[in-house]
């Protein structure tokens, strides 16, 4: 199902998402964008511009997406050797697959070039991950493996940072063609002078088997007036006792990790008002790219939930923290969920965050439940 405004950057299908203890950061200035003088004057002036229409603007700093790595090994699991990681290797948008002797696969996973078609990018995907199957099988399912072996995927993302400012300058620029077009001639990365700040979103599914979307209103900065997953962003502040630097970053990657997984039930409590205390461990479906705003990245999450849709919809309605940001709620079932596609009347009601959702939720089950016949 190939959608002009969303793809699928990394889905998690082989282990039906990730654990937190799955995933870890590596926190670098080399992963921030790139900067040239006549690009920071744009983004100033365009930000003054912003502020004067809508003062209530705030300038907060995000993390950046710059790419990732995604091991998978098979571990006897009588060993007691940790997990084996590969280096990495220099960044590029171009995907390398390194299988060794040792039968693990890595795969580095970045940002597709902006002349390609969404169709275009969606095919090479599909390409990249049936050659890393046939390859190194690093990408098969876990009951594949024999009884005494364990398929072990570790995810590495590599983060910079970023700021809201920098995002509406550069991801939303008029002139992000023509950045993209010098990312790709500059640096071989069409994304190396946009913001890229790495977004999060819920698949929320309630104890009867309904999955909560919310109605964003048209007050919001954004696709005012569609459905969407509860969602955000993670926050550097919440990691760094003081200023946010790249710094504090680097000394705390496991706080990065837990803030990343975090800020999602923190949106769901904010968004929906649910109660932390209601909800599961958030399990990684994988990374969407949001082509209305220039390939945006959003990890999107499934999230189970222990009340009802009925208690939901009641706390709902109590309103939460960020009740101002959508007007309504609505459920659907796990079947009309793995139904969705762009025939669908509802689709056109989503916005391309919800689409990514969705899309990652059909291809890796979390949940495991099977395509209706």
């Amino acid at each position: 199902m190939m959608d002009p405004e969303v793809s699928l950057l990394l889905d998690c299908a082989a282990w039906r998402g990730l654990w937190q203890s799955q995933v870890q950061v590596e926190i670098s200035e080399r992963f921030n964008r790139r900067t040239d003088v006549a690009l920071e004057r744009h983004i100033e002036e365009m930000w003054t511009e912003r502020v004067a229409r809508e003062p209530w603007l705030f300038n907060g700093a995000k993390f950046r997406l710059h790419s990732f790595r995604l091991t998978s090994s098979s571990n006897l699991s009588s060993s007691s050797a940790s997990h084996q990681h590969s280096s990495c290797t220099p960044s590029s948008h171009i995907p390398v697959l390194d299988c060794s002797e040792e039968k693990f696969c890595a795969t580095d996973v970045l940002h597709d070039a902006a002349q390609n078609s969404s169709d275009q990018r969606n095919q090479q995907t599909a390409s990249r991950l049936e050659q890393a199957s046939s390859t190194c099988d690093c990408r098969a399912s876990t009951d594949k493996n024999t009884d005494n072996q364990e398929a072990v995927a570790i995810l590495t993302i590599r983060l910079g940072l970023t700021c809201y400012k920098d995002y509406l300058g550069t991801n939303w620029s008029c002139r992000v063609a023509e950045l993209r077009q010098r990312g790709e001639e500059e640096f071989s990365d069409p994304v190396a002078l946009l913001a890229q700040p790495l977004g999060v979103g819920a698949v929320l599914c309630t104890e009867d088997g309904q999955v909560v979307l919310i109605r964003r209103s048209q007050k919001v900065a954004e696709a005012g007036g569609q459905l969407d997953i509860p969602g955000g962003h993670p926050e550097p502040k919440a990691v760094c006792e003081e200023q946010v630097s790249l710094v504090a970053l680097q000394q705390r990657p496991e706080a990065v990790v837990a803030e990343f997984f975090s800020s999602v039930c923190a949106e769901i409590r904010d968004e929906v008002n649910v109660p932390l205390s209601f909800l599961g461990e958030p399990v990684l479906m994988g990374v969407a790219l949001n082509h209305t705003s220039a390939g945006r990245p959003s990890a999107e999450f499934y999230v189970s939930c222990s009340l009802t849709s009925d208690e939901v919809r009641k706390l709902y309605w109590k309103g939460g923290a960020e009740a101002h940001e959508s007007t309504d709620i609505v459920f659907l079932s796990r079947k009309e969920m793995l139904q969705l596609n762009r025939s669908s009347a509802l689709w056109s009601e989503l916005c391309p965050s919800a689409k990514g959702a969705v899309l990652l939720y059909q291809t890796v089950k979390p949940d495991g439940e099977q395509n209706p016949n």
